[in-house]
């Protein structure tokens, strides 16, 4: 028979992600996202992510609150399982876990990672956390974009053919 894969074991429920991640290689960072449709806009800032730390955490909105985002009423295309799975399953990721709100928040406050980190698109000010962390010593980055790519762009190029 076979066994469950090993990144599996990086998938952890919210309620344990505190203790989890005290167990993790310091600094730890910590980011999130729908990240829907896998692509290579996601991968590269999720590798550079990583790089501002010794391990990383990433953060999925839930199902329902991936739809309160308002990307679409079809959205998220994979369900939160398989997203977390997905991204469990890359090596700069050290743990995933996933949140029902509308914003991270209370994970970030009960991690208080020393790296928060969100693509180029988000100003630091407007980051949700960013003053918790930097009040905690941490620091506070938005990637610039290397790939413009989107999940919405792409689902709009495959339903036009």
């Amino acid at each position: 028979m076979f066994s469950a894969p090993a990144f599996e074991s990086k998938i952890t429920p919210p309620q344990q992600i505190a203790q989890r991640a005290s167990t993790l290689a310091q600094p730890v960072v910590f980011t999130n996202g729908v990240f829907d449709l896998l692509h290579r806009g996601h991968v590269t800032y999720l590798s550079q992510a990583r790089a501002q730390g010794a391990s990383l955490i990433v953060a999925l909105n839930d199902d329902a609150s991936t739809k309160r985002l308002g990307k679409g009423n079809d959205r998220p295309i994979n369900t939160l399982e398989d997203r977390m799975a997905v991204i469990a399953a890359l090596e700069c990721v050290s743990l995933v876990t996933w949140f029902s709100e509308d914003t991270p928040l209370s994970l970030i406050q009960a991690i208080t990672p020393q790296v928060l980190i969100k693509g180029g698109d988000w100003p630091i000010e407007n980051i949700v956390g960013a003053d918790w962390v930097e009040q905690h010593g941490g620091r506070v980055l938005s990637i610039p974009f290397e790939h413009e790519r989107s999940t919405t762009r792409m689902l709009e190029k495959i339903r036009r053919h």
